[in-house]
């Protein structure tokens, strides 16, 4: 409870921006916790593409559409609706592409918000903090002669920019993992999509 209290207390000694910063920070944890939710289940992992591509390889496509059909993921759904849904190679090169340039798109969504958050945190955290800082050698403290409350006043400014860097780190913390996350889906899928590609060429050529 004493915690929760002097948590309060310096929010409130921080100044107004402390506002923006908590809705900065509650962004970030909205967003960490959907893109967490939805990368959970669009992700077919690595073992489905490493077992998808192995029968691809050996030339049991549909084997390989079974596997994909009862994967769980985009990328698995992807892969089963491309081999159902073309005919050709080019067919299935332009299905691919398109369907694929989607599921990146919306792999990406709200992460652009997290890197907008990293930079403006601390920025805000400043602004609070030379706001604070001119409160706190304002004429007025000069002339009453009061040394500690001077000093007192920075200690309050800033809190404003470390709260603000706090703020920016966890957002960029979430920005890294789903950019990690993000390109080891992207590596899998594209994987499965040169496998498949390439065993539609030596059909076509057989």
């Amino acid at each position: 409870m004493q915690a929760i209290t002097d948590l309060i207390m310096y929010f409130h000694k921080g100044g107004l921006v402390m506002w923006p910063l908590l809705a900065c920070s509650i962004t970030v944890i909205a967003i960490a916790i959907e893109r967490f939710i939805y990368y959970k289940g669009a992700d077919s992992g690595a073992a489905f593409a490493a077992s998808y591509c192995a029968t691809v390889r050996g030339r049991d496509i549909a084997a390989a559409t079974e596997l994909a059909r009862k994967a769980d993921g985009a990328c698995a759904q992807l892969l089963a609706d491309a081999v159902e849904n073309s005919g050709s190679k080019e067919e299935l090169s332009a299905f691919l592409e398109s369907r694929a340039g989607i599921f990146m798109a919306t792999l990406r969504d709200k992460l652009d918000y997290l890197g907008i958050i990293v930079t403006m945190s601390p920025l805000l955290g400043l602004l609070g903090t030379i706001v604070g800082m001119i409160g706190a050698f304002s004429i007025f403290n000069v002339e009453a002669g009061a040394p500690l409350a001077i000093t007192g006043g920075i200690g309050e400014a800033l809190i404003a920019t470390a709260t603000g860097l706090c703020v920016a780190i966890m957002s960029l913390c979430a920005h890294a993992y789903f950019a990690h996350r993000m390109d080891n889906m992207i590596t899998d899928m594209e994987q499965c999509f040169s496998a498949l590609l390439e065993a539609e060429t030596r059909r076509a050529r057989a």
